[in-house]
């Protein structure tokens, strides 16, 4: 008979400084900017997001929260026998981050790799778990991690450094009887590769005193994407997990879209035709949290509106690439938060 696999418990963290739109929009007046953060706010409903400390890394972020999880889930970390970390953010170029999270977390049995999809990294990291489970009798305890911490990759006096939010949010995922991750779609397009990103430290341009001085470490937007990319893609990807497992707007509880503009939630969930409180819009309080915004949300709903009974849920994410994944998710109600 073939496995399945079903998220079983959740987590997440967040640092511990608050970052408020008022304290930002000080910073800039000082430039001359502060304008662009009322702007900003007002396009995206955020208001404030949350930074981690200069000695934290993304896999310290990862590590809360794969402990919260873990402890939900009644598992020791020594249980777990492989760890997925989506995230654009590395602590470093190589070694991947995960490996890094294995030997912080203490799972010293646990197979390790990354995924770097940006925002579409969580979806399709969980996507990556049910397969492996579906085809691996031995894996019988997955982490899938999505941790951000883009702002420590920005320019401080870089406007954009507004949307980002510090964080990670994880899932303890395994093999199950019924059909738990019941589906999954992606999209990409590679032509705007060049649109949002980090320019040097790569092959294509190593790390050197000039890119230092040009600020190609640092994460920028050169140009920004087509106002419809999200909606466009969001819905797509939406109709292609519907269509594989079979179910209709109506019949979803929760639809998670990447954390990045309230106003394309709403436009989207409306022509989906999914009512607007089943669509969450809690960038007001996260920020951006990119790679990690899709696992945070769903642990904050978890938590926040526990549930009895089971719940169909779809995450969306999207990111810089153009990256775009997605996965259908039925969750046994009773679930630990």
């Amino acid at each position: 008979m073939a496995r399945s696999a079903s998220i079983v418990a959740t987590g997440r963290h967040l640092p511990g400084r608050c970052v408020t739109n008022d304290e930002l929009r000080a910073h800039f007046e000082r430039h001359g900017k502060g304008e662009v953060i009322d702007q900003f706010a007002e396009r995206s409903g955020i208001r404030q997001r949350w930074w981690a400390e200069p000695q934290e890394a993304t896999s310290d972020l990862a590590l809360h929260a794969a402990r919260q999880a873990l402890a939900r889930a009644g598992r020791k970390a020594k249980e777990v026998d492989l760890i997925i970390l989506g995230t654009d953010t590395p602590d470093q170029t190589t070694p991947a981050t995960s490996v890094i999270l294995q030997a912080k977390l203490g799972a010293s049995r646990a197979g390790t790799f990354d995924v770097g999809c940006a925002c579409a990294s969580f979806p399709t990291a969980l996507a990556i778990a049910a397969g492996l489970i579906a085809t691996n009798p031995q894996l019988r305890c997955v982490l899938v991690v999505g941790a951000y911490l883009m702002q420590r990759l920005a320019d401080p006096d870089d406007p954009m450094i507004f949307f980002y939010g510090d964080g990670a949010g994880a899932a303890v995922v395994e093999p199950s009887e019924t059909d738990g991750i019941c589906a999954s779609a992606f999209l990409a397009d590679g032509q705007y590769a060049d649109h949002w990103g980090i320019a040097a430290g790569g092959t294509r341009e190593p790390a050197s005193s000039s890119a230092l001085a040009q600020g190609h470490h640092q994460v920028r937007l050169k140009e920004r994407y087509p106002p419809e990319i999200n909606q466009v893609g969001w819905s797509q990807l939406f109709h292609e997990l519907a269509a594989g497992a079979q179910f209709q707007a109506t019949d979803v509880d929760w639809a998670i879209f990447t954390q990045v503009n309230a106003d394309t939630i709403t436009t989207t969930s409306a022509e989906l035709g999914i009512p607007l409180e089943k669509a969450p819009r809690l960038m007001d309080y996260y920020g951006y949290t990119g790679s990690a915004c899709i696992p945070i949300t769903l642990d904050h709903l978890l938590e926040s509106q526990p549930s009895t009974d089971d719940q169909l849920i779809t995450l969306i994410g999207s990111g810089v690439g153009y990256n775009m994944a997605g996965v259908a998710v039925r969750l046994a109600g009773g679930m630990a938060t």
